[in-house]
């Protein structure tokens, strides 16, 4: 059993409030578990306004799979999003 991990820090400088972010964030993780079905959630930040940081994990038999799977998740964000992605931990078990 493989385990793929990663964290995702997104920065919005155009939201202003907690309820523009949650829109955006609420956006991202339903089209993202939609198309990939991937775990994928809020994990850090809950309470600043601009910093979006996701946490997304899968699970598979084989380490190409999930490295390949997940690139392709970071990049479905990158391109589903006004948001600039400040950084990117990936971590495969």
């Amino acid at each position: 059993m493989i385990i793929g991990v990663v964290k995702l820090k997104l920065y919005a400088d155009w939201v202003h409030s907690l309820k523009e972010k949650r829109m955006i964030v609420q956006s991202i993780i339903g089209k993202t578990r939609n198309k990939f079905n991937v775990s994928i959630q809020q994990v850090e930040a809950l309470d600043v306004h601009q910093t979006i940081i996701l946490g997304i994990s899968m699970v598979s038999h084989s380490k190409t799979e999930v490295e390949n799977r997940l690139d392709k998740v970071i990049g479905f964000i990158e391109s589903h999003t006004e948001a600039e992605v400040l950084d990117v931990e990936i971590e495969v078990m």
